[in-house]
């Protein structure tokens, strides 16, 4: 993972990343799964939805900031500190599950993470999960780079969001075989007349490492904010352009 959580904001203003995940749970054949792991499962809310559900279910995060709110609030659930692209288990599960993690793991680490899910799977196991897909966010994206640039420093998108055509080989490379897969556009409402800002604050961190000057990031930040504002703010609402990458595999 590529990111540092400030896991109380993120609870309190991006609730619909976890909301959303709700629909990727859809492609998960419930029949055939009876133990799960939620591979990066942030605060832990869609992980106490798969045991609702009925499955024995453990949650894996990297972000210690995440697993103490998850921890806190479903202390019925295991929770371990774990990199998506080196654990290990030590018995195998029907289901690995993730949602809106793996665009936040580098190009070159994925397929680490994906021989690591393979492992972690019975035979016939299911791999269900979404990420950001190719297209995501690329206005924002667009006008942070611009930004950037007016102030004299390159900017480069801190996510790896792929298509159907290049991930679902990765994905049958690693031992699995695609059985679903989809990619579509969901323009999401951000909360708040700074919707928009949040949403830098939050998701944007790593390009903003090289400048010192706390009045420039400032400057940046809202300056690309003012760019948007004409394609993504509609109706006194904040929208960011996601584009979503549904998977289901099966090993």
């Amino acid at each position: 993972m590529n990111i540092l959580w400030d896991a109380d904001k993120y609870k309190q203003n991006f609730s619909f990343v976890h909301q959303y995940g709700s629909g990727v749970m859809e492609l998960i054949d419930f029949a055939q799964a009876k133990t799960a792991i939620d591979l990066g499962c942030g605060n832990g809310a869609l992980t106490a939805v798969l045991k609702e559900k009925g499955l024995s279910v453990t949650g894996l995060d990297a972000s210690p900031e995440q697993l103490l709110i998850a921890r806190q609030m479903y202390p019925e659930i295991p929770f371990i500190q774990a990199d998506a692209t080196d654990f290990c288990l030590a018995e195998p599960v029907d289901l690995v599950f993730s949602n809106a993690v793996f665009h936040w793991i580098d190009r070159d680490r994925q397929s680490h993470m994906l021989q690591c899910v393979a492992r972690a799977l019975h035979p016939g196991g299911q791999f269900v999960f979404e990420m950001g897909g190719l297209g995501c966010v690329a206005k924002i994206h667009s006008a942070l780079k611009g930004a950037f640039a007016s102030f004299g420093y390159s900017y480069e998108i801190p996510n790896y969001f792929p298509g159907i055509g290049e991930y679902a080989p990765m994905v049958e490379q690693a031992g699995m075989r695609v059985k679903t897969a989809l990619l579509f556009d969901r323009f999401t409402e951000l909360k708040g007349p700074d919707g928009m800002y949040d949403w830098i604050e939050m998701f944007v961190k790593r390009p903003f490492a090289e400048i010192k000057e706390e009045t420039v990031r400032e400057k940046i930040k809202h300056q690309a904010v003012d760019a948007l504002r004409p394609d993504l703010f509609i109706n006194g609402t904040w929208f960011a352009d996601y584009v979503r990458l549904r998977m289901k595999a099966v090993k």
